[in-house]
């Protein structure tokens, strides 16, 4: 039986594969020798899984244009389809493919995670008023906050962790073009109450954006998960330094946001004049750091990412990353402007305003994520929730899959040799 630890990867037109490491041997020696260094000895008992569910960009408050033999189906409806197929995940088999757990069942799941744009930004859309963002959060809580019915291993009911968007934010803080209310902060008070768990609730009237941040942190199984927002900007920085702090440098950990690690330079803080939101700059004011590079939403945001590159070199067990925002399924390395770290990274689908999936709606995914902590190997296995739009009945199908090594950073450019 062959076991990969790979980078699968998924590229774009016009884009190549770039593979990281392949192991030939036994799933348990192949990565228990290869990937930690482990002994032969190992147990032969099956390891312990962690496993969860990864959307993002549910964009409550568009429609899509087709959807299974129906035009302009709202994206209540949508994600209520997916959410229903979400459910049935832990009755599913894994394909037989390189990775973790491969042929066997699903089973239980310790927590879906749904990464931001719960409520789509309040613009006109084609002459049509987006519906408010109480309105969206009343009905991402019925899909998914109520709606999500799989079970960890103990029985309970799987959480449900949520991390705001753009779109989420900028219906708080106000945005260049028109909005209607001009500002509706109900899906960030949502978010914030539900994940921050504050002793005195916040409301619609006392919510601060940037005091009231979502950035939390969770530990399961042996392994780090952090949820910091739109971005690791500065002060996500500073609050993963104090987190990281809490645990042991051998720990993997994950980051959960909702931009791409080269961040959107419009989502910084406007670097001119006022540094306010202004139809002629065009910037978000949505991170804490004015942008570094330039004057305008054009200039790549280097320095920002240089900033992040540079964390990522100080603490090698940070060593994936999940990301919504720019809405297709992909699987790459992001090594940073100065190629010093190699970070695994996952992009995921939007149920509303798929890339690929919005053209063909065969392509509607999820992730579905199984980690080894044993072995700090991690597969993640793209879920095709809508394969047969004209039979939805038709159980989901599995698409692309990598299984990548959650130990220390390997170096960019290393090789199988380098790595034994």
């Amino acid at each position: 039986m062959e076991t990969a630890v790979h980078g699968a990867w998924l590229r774009r037109a016009g884009q190549t594969c770039k593979p990281l490491f392949r192991f030939v041997g036994h799933p348990a020696g192949a990565l228990g020798l290869l990937v930690l260094g482990l002994s032969a000895t190992l147990s032969s008992a099956p390891p312990p899984r962690i496993q969860f569910v990864y959307t993002s960009d549910a964009h409550y408050g568009l429609t899509r244009q087709m959807f299974r033999g129906h035009t302009g189906v709202s994206s209540h409806l949508v994600n209520a389809a997916m959410v229903s197929k979400i459910n049935a995940v832990a009755a599913m088999t894994f394909p037989h493919d390189d990775g973790l757990a491969a042929g066997t069942a699903v089973g239980p799941i310790d927590f879906v995670v749904q990464g931001g744009d719960i409520a789509n930004r309040e613009e006109d859309a084609g002459g049509e008023a987006v519906q408010p963002a109480a309105a969206s959060w009343a009905q991402f809580r019925d899909d998914y906050v109520n709606g999500v019915t799989l079970t960890t291993r103990s029985g309970d009911r799987a959480p449900v962790f949520i991390l705001p968007g753009n779109h989420d934010a900028s219906n708080a803080v106000g945005f260049y073009r028109p909005m209607t209310p001009p500002v509706d902060n109900t899906a960030m008070v949502g978010i914030f109450n539900l994940m921050m768990g504050p002793r005195v609730p916040v409301t619609n009237a006392t919510y601060d954006y940037v005091r009231d941040a979502v950035r939390y942190s969770r530990d399961v199984g042996g392994v780090h998960f952090m949820f910091v927002g739109i971005w690791p900007d500065s002060a996500a920085r500073r609050w993963m330094e104090e987190d990281l702090a809490t645990v042991a440098p051998t720990v993997p950990a994950i980051i959960f946001a909702h931009d791409q690690p080269d961040a959107e330079a419009k989502h910084f803080r406007n670097p001119n004049g006022a540094h306010d939101v202004n139809a002629q700059d065009r910037f978000e004011d949505l991170l804490a750091d004015e942008l570094a590079d330039g004057p305008t939403i054009d200039t790549p945001s280097s320095l920002e990412q240089a900033a992040f590159e540079q964390f990522l070199a100080a603490h090698p067990n940070v060593t994936a990353y999940f990301h919504g925002n720019s809405n297709w399924n992909e699987f790459y390395d992001w090594t940073g402007p100065f190629h010093r770290v190699r970070l695994h990274t996952f992009r995921v689908d939007s149920p509303t305003k798929g890339a690929q999936s919005t053209v063909d709606e065969t392509r509607l995914s999820f992730q579905v994520v199984t980690i080894n902590p044993r072995v700090r190997a991690m597969t993640v296995r793209e879920c095709l929730w809508n394969a047969d739009p004209q039979h939805p009945d038709v159980p989901s199908a599995w698409g692309a899959s990598a299984t990548v090594p959650l130990s220390e950073r390997a170096i960019p450019g290393a090789t199988e040799t380098d790595a034994r």
